[in-house]
């Protein structure tokens, strides 16, 4: 699969009271925000999607206050990976 574009009717761009040299990037935010709340995307791509370093991204999660799709099993080997490395 390759990159694409969404195209954004320049009305509805216009009628966003965002301004013009942010769109993109809010539009991307809210994109990756949107795909992640729904579970289609995991956190890191969801990061990648917005653009945003780790830590901005947590941190526009929390500001959100959308939940973390972090299981037990996940936090398991986040654990035995951390431990193994030392």
């Amino acid at each position: 699969m390759s990159d694409i574009t969404i195209m954004v009717p320049s009305d509805i761009v216009q009628a966003l009271r965002l301004p013009p040299d942010t769109v993109q990037a809010e539009l991307q935010q809210e994109l990756a925000l949107a795909l992640y709340q729904r579970g289609i995307l995991s956190s890191g791509k969801a990061c990648d999607l917005a653009g945003l370093p780790r830590w901005e991204w947590e941190a526009l999660l929390g500001d959100r206050k959308i939940r973390r799709h972090y299981e037990e099993d996940e936090l398991e080997q986040d654990i035995l990976y951390a431990t193994s490395s030392q």
